[in-house]
């Protein structure tokens, strides 16, 4: 199969100012000189980590999903970050995952960071997204969903090559940040990607950055500090291919099922 290249964009996001935030998007998308399978965006990536979604929402034919269609097709590559979405009358972050033909795909966040109020604003996700793209499985997740290492497990049954993670993940934590992004690839032996914001939001957090992109043996590839960027990188096929024939742990690992809030919610 072929190498994957995948960029990332880590920037400060404008407060509730989703055209404004869309334009610096742009013109970081635009500064990517190579070509590029994957181009992924921070969490909420039109307003900052907010609770005011009946203000900021959008429906799945908005602004910023013409958007993101539009840039998909210019760099023909897949684009994926979350905003704020309305739909069926109710809230969620969700991220979306935008194709070069216009189609997407959507994983609404599972868990919802309570402390923040982010359980009373928005839905809860109920399955996981598993996407094919260029002949690699990727799995998407968002920020907090970090801390909860059985949703984001691998598995025979399920495979995938790259597990990323967008986020808005405060300076405050961001020893957890790093630590867990590390046990994540390590455990589920996959190249994992955290592409974090920078800058200081409406509720005065500080943001620090840390995006990082890892190989299966939980080495970094890419480590960035606390500016505005853009990364692009290539992942070696070859190279994970080996490393899980001569260390195949996946295949030792327990066997379960999740049970959440439905009994539609599986993966």
């Amino acid at each position: 199969m072929n190498d994957f290249t995948l960029s990332f964009i880590q920037t400060t996001l404008h407060w509730h100012q989703p055209a404004t935030n869309r334009a610096v998007l742009e013109r970081h998308i635009n500064t990517i000189s190579l070509p590029t399978d994957l181009i992924v965006l921070p969490e909420m990536f039109t307003t900052g980590f907010t609770m005011d979604a009946e203000l900021l929402a959008e429906d799945m034919a908005g602004p910023t999903v013409q958007w993101m269609q539009r840039m998909a097709a210019a760099r023909n590559a897949v684009i994926t970050g979350s905003l704020i979405i309305h739909d069926g009358g109710q809230h969620y972050n969700r991220l979306l995952w935008v194709r070069p033909n216009g189609t997407l795909s959507y994983y609404d966040k599972r868990h919802r960071f309570g402390m923040a109020g982010e359980t009373s604003v928005y839905a809860a996700g109920q399955t996981r997204l598993l996407e094919e793209w260029r002949g690699w499985r990727i799995c998407p997740l968002v920020c907090y969903d970090l801390r909860f290492p059985v949703w984001s497990r691998n598995s025979p049954a399920q495979p995938y090559d790259l597990l990323l993670y967008v986020a808005n993940w405060p300076a405050a934590r961001r020893a957890a940040w790093m630590a867990l992004l590390r046990a994540r690839a390590i455990e589920n032996v996959a190249y994992t990607l955290g592409v974090n914001r920078v800058g200081v939001d409406g509720n005065d957090l500080e943001y620090a950055g840390d995006s990082a992109l890892l190989d299966m043996r939980g080495d970094y590839l890419v480590e960035v500090g606390n500016h505005e960027t853009s990364i692009t990188r290539t992942l070696q096929r070859a190279d994970l291919d080996a490393f899980r024939a001569q260390f195949p742990a996946l295949h030792d690992a327990d066997t379960f099922e999740i049970r959440a809030d439905s009994p539609e919610s599986r993966w």
